[in-house]
């Protein structure tokens, strides 16, 4: 029984130790199966392409916009900035057949749900503007039409976001409001419509015209827009998308800052005063005024209004000061008389010449000077001849009019410089050399006509002036910076270190005073700081379809005896010691009257000088200091020139500058000083004889 017992019980062990071992070699088998199909999985195996993308969430490649750079004015205002705005849109189906489904129940929930929408509503009139009821009747009708995505009211700031979070039913979150939120970076123009051409835009690159970058905003949108980030995302349960941390990121670099030569509050003094000027006055299509730094040529405002031929407002649609390519007329005339100066043709503002009453062959009379026998060079130009011009050009260069012509380069009017702004018109020369030249051309350009040139060209040539003969670069930029520090040095520079002596810019400036203490601009006579400049009244040649629909008498006027009018004032002060150069040009529809330099825009210059005297102490202070002294009269007498080719030179030791000049020029001499003061010595010595035009050096302490 024993051996039989022990026989059993190893047949028992037997038999689990075949089962273990059947298990064993099972599950080895099943284990290799495992690991192979593993890895045949993990390197071999593709999935269906068309069902992978039901079970799979699918990445998108995200592009993240970086935060566009503020635009600054010089004073540190900003001008243009992005700030975060929040757009407000509403499924208006949310839990609606949830609702239904609850029968009973779902009538009252959907009633309570329709109590909060209204209190919603109202609360968005309270926010937003508009009629409560007006918000409910629009989510009532979404809610019966299916609309899921109803757009609510425009776009807020974050501020007024978080307020209206506290509203009824808004206050439960989107998927029980059904209220979705959508931020959007917007562009802010604090300041409005000031300056708004030259602070620019850009628009989205699918303007069918291209012109979608003007402005500053346009020419540095380089600088300002920065570089794209990018992202991976994938979809949630919640239908949100996240990103994914699998995928590649790349951080988005803001924008940089653009700090502008801009002062914002002088914009808005001259803004009002060319609108003062112009907004009644149907007969002027557009305007434009700049004011600029002498000493930098930094431009402190740039106006351009422009007429809606349909409501008749005035608003900042085109940039006339840069890209207004026009005949000047009489304010080019200082460009002739600077050439005649430099060239030695005229020694003397007081030189006289013959008017044979205005007549000069090939050009049209002169009313101006009818009836006179001889006219000064000084008077000439105070009262704008059109004779004493041509005659200048025509006596002094008829033999090589290219002379005459190179001085205008010289002085930058016959090319484009490099400008902040893009659209900047080339001006316009003629050219002695070619066949089209004519007979004519030079008294023509000698009176600011035949030639064309942009308002900043104009201004750029006085401020030269004012600036003793350094012409200085216009400019809009200072400096490219990130959060304050500045990356890129913008500033000044120089266009030509000398266009004249500072004798023949003071020869100038005496002139331009004159023009507005007793020639066309005396409007300006009784400004808060004296003002130097010159007017100009110019027609307009006609256009292609101008002329097709109106035909034409001449090239300016219609047949019908209308012409566009240009009507300039361009000058700077206070005069004596320029800190602001300025021009303000106005441009009229087809009229058959004129409008005059010395009269809209005087007015507005005038206007501008006396606001902005009101910005600056240290004039109040001068002119006050002025007006305690006393006049004093010349204690001198001039000498007795026996020898007009040949003059005596005059003593002027111990004058101030403005009498020693007078006694200088007057004896048919130039005149050329330094230092500031009395004059405390003079080359040549007084009582010496010098070739007339010969210059006198002084020196003053």
């Amino acid at each position: 029984m024993a051996v039989q017992s022990q026989n059993s019980t190893k047949k028992e062990r037997d038999r689990i130790g075949m089962i273990l071992y059947y298990l064993y070699a099972a599950f080895l088998i099943l284990s290799v199966i495992l690991v192979g199909r593993i890895a045949w999985i993990q390197w071999l195996w593709k999935p269906d392409k068309t069902i992978e993308r039901y079970f799979r969430p699918v990445s998108v490649k995200t592009i993240i916009d970086p935060e566009r750079g503020a635009i600054i004015g010089q004073d540190g205002k900003l001008l243009a900035m992005s700030t975060p705005m929040y757009e407000l849109f509403m499924d208006c189906t949310v839990r609606k057949d949830y609702f239904e489904s609850k029968g009973r129940e779902g009538k009252k929930l959907e009633a309570e749900w329709q109590s909060k929408a209204k209190q919603f509503a109202k609360g968005l009139s309270a926010e937003m503007g508009g009629d409560g009821e007006n918000y409910w009747k629009l989510i009532e009708k979404g809610r019966e039409d299916g609309n899921k995505y109803l757009r609510l009211g425009h776009p807020v700031d974050r501020e007024t976001l978080i307020r209206l979070r506290r509203l009824p039913l808004m206050d439960e979150g989107q998927y029980k409001s059904g209220v979705i939120v959508v931020k959007k970076d917007s562009r802010q123009y604090p300041y409005g419509t000031l300056a708004r051409r030259t602070i620019g835009y850009v628009k989205d690159n699918s303007n069918s015209n291209g012109n979608n970058h003007i402005g500053l905003e346009g020419k540095y949108d380089y600088v300002l827009h920065g570089k794209e980030g990018e992202m991976w995302t994938r979809p949630t349960d919640n239908r949100e998308r996240i990103q994914n941390y699998d995928s590649l990121y790349v951080k988005p670099e803001d924008g940089l800052d653009v700090r502008t030569t801009l002062d914002i509050t002088m914009q808005d003094i001259v803004d009002r005063a060319l609108r003062r000027q112009i907004e009644d006055n149907k007969a002027i299509e557009m305007g434009c005024a700049v004011i600029m730094d002498v000493k930098t040529g930094a431009i402190r405002s740039m106006v351009n209004l422009m007429r809606d031929s349909t409501d008749w407002s005035l608003s900042e649609t085109y940039n006339m000061a840069i890209g207004l390519n026009s005949e000047p007329g009489s304010v080019f005339k200082a460009t002739t008389l600077m050439t005649a100066l430099e060239d030695g043709y005229i020694q003397s503002l007081d030189d006289r010449i013959p008017t044979n009453n205005g007549i000069l062959p090939g050009y049209p009379p002169d009313d101006h000077v009818r009836g006179m026998k001889d006219i000064s060079i000084l008077h000439g130009f105070e009262i704008s001849s059109n004779y004493v011009f041509r005659y200048l050009a025509v006596k002094n260069y008829a033999d090589n009019p290219k002379k005459f012509l190179d001085k205008l380069y010289l002085y930058k009017l016959g090319q484009a410089f490099d400008f902040d702004l893009d659209g900047l018109s080339a001006p316009e020369l003629p050219n002695p050399e070619s066949p089209r030249w004519s007979a004519t051309d030079l008294g023509s350009v000698g009176m600011g006509y035949a030639i064309k040139e942009t308002p900043l060209h104009i201004l750029t040539f006085y401020n030269a002036i004012a600036n003793k003969g350094k012409m200085m670069k216009p400019y809009l930029v200072e400096s490219i910076e990130k959060d304050g520090v500045v990356k890129t040095k913008k500033g000044p520079s120089v266009l030509n270190a000398s266009i004249c002596s500072r004798a023949t810019a003071d020869t100038l400036l005496r002139a331009m005073k004159a023009v507005t203490s007793e020639g066309t601009a005396t409007r300006l006579k009784g400004a808060r700081v004296q003002v130097a400049g010159k007017t100009g009244t110019s027609r307009q040649v006609l256009s292609g379809e101008e002329i097709k629909k109106f035909g034409m008498q001449n090239p300016y006027v219609t047949k019908d005896g209308s012409y566009h009018n240009l009507a300039t004032f361009v000058g700077f002060f206070p005069a004596d010691n320029p800190k602001y150069s300025a021009i303000i040009c106005l441009k009229s529809y087809l009229i058959r009257g004129s409008v005059y330099g010395g009269v809209l825009p005087a007015a507005a210059m005038r206007e501008i000088v006396d606001a902005l005297y009101a910005l600056e102490p240290d004039w109040g202070h001068e002119i006050e200091s002025k007006v305690s002294v006393p006049q004093m009269a010349l204690d001198r007498e001039m000498p007795v020139q026996a020898d007009a080719k040949n003059p005596v030179v005059p003593d002027v030791k111990g004058l101030g500058l403005k009498d020693a000049m007078y006694m200088i020029e007057n004896s048919g001499l130039r005149c050329i000083y330094s230092g500031t003061g009395h004059v405390s010595s003079q080359i040549p010595q007084a009582g010496q004889k010098a070739p007339k035009g010969s210059t006198v050096t002084i020196s003053l302490k």
